[in-house]
């Protein structure tokens, strides 16, 4: 017959110990980790605030944009989706530090179902992006049809546009939503018979159609095209990271749920 295995007192204090330091230092993950999470959710909605109060942001002049295409009015409601996102994050922070703090079953499960439900949503629109690819080509070749437009209608006529496209090719170092041609025919061209000095890599006029030939400057969109494309390895490393991290989350809130439990019960 096989004898009970006899397990010293002091060994049976160091195994709780061990379990009990493993626990808080789990809870002591946690809280920092949705400090942070509550923080950043503070600083977002505050951003969301600011960009619905403030009349004369960039949101603003894009819905005053001639024959802008009517995905642009989405855009008006980014304020909105900050706001909403700041204030998920802060409950997501709330409901993670103070059920790992006061070891709160409740809210250590409410944080894990919100967690799993905007992994879930993550993954969703991951797939609906890659299956409804074309129609996003579509959307952005109409937009770029609308800002071609806007730039012969209102380039060097209306200032707030102007000093729009002028910071974004400076700071990105492009030139029109194309390329030079975008400019012809706009009233900044049929004043100077030029382009902008952007289109020569130029800080200073003038501008003209060899000059910007000769230098090839690419148009805005190509640009910002070639940056994502340039770090899409960063992309996917920060959206397999933010996963992995909400994984984490799920795992570590679930088995201070279960421990909790199983200490109460």
């Amino acid at each position: 017959m096989f004898q009970p295995v006899f397990i010293p007192p002091l060994l049976q204090v160091r195994q709780t110990s061990t379990e009990m330091g493993c626990f808080g230092f789990l809870k002591i993950m946690m809280f920092i980790f949705n400090g942070i999470i509550f923080l950043a959710g503070a600083a977002i909605l505050g951003v969301g605030i600011w960009v619905k109060v403030d009349s004369s942001s960039i949101l603003g002049f894009l819905g005053k944009l001639p024959d802008a295409p009517s995905e642009f009015n989405q855009v008006l409601n980014v304020g909105y989706l900050l706001i909403a996102i700041g204030a998920l994050l802060v409950l997501i922070g709330f409901l993670g530090c103070c059920g790992a703090s006061k070891e709160n079953k409740c809210m250590l499960l409410l944080f894990f179902i919100i967690i799993l439900l905007v992994f879930i949503a993550e993954v969703a629109g991951a797939i609906v992006i890659l299956a409804f690819r074309p129609l996003v080509d579509k959307l952005l070749q109409k937009a770029g049809l609308n800002a071609v437009a806007s730039i012969q209608m209102e380039y060097g006529k209306n200032p707030d546009l102007t000093g729009l496209w002028n910071s974004t090719m400076t700071t990105l170092q492009c030139c029109g939503f194309n390329n030079y041609s975008d400019f012809n025919n706009s009233d900044y061209y049929n004043k100077t018979k030029g382009y902008p000095p952007q289109c020569c890599s130029s800080p200073q006029p003038p501008c003209n159609q060899t000059m910007a030939e000769t230098k090839g400057v690419i148009g805005c969109f190509s640009k910002f095209k070639k940056l994502i494309d340039d770090n899409s390895v960063v992309i996917v490393g920060v959206a397999l990271g933010i996963a992995a991290l909400e994984i984490c989350a799920m795992v570590v809130s679930m088995f201070l749920y279960c421990r909790i439990q199983s200490t109460v019960g």
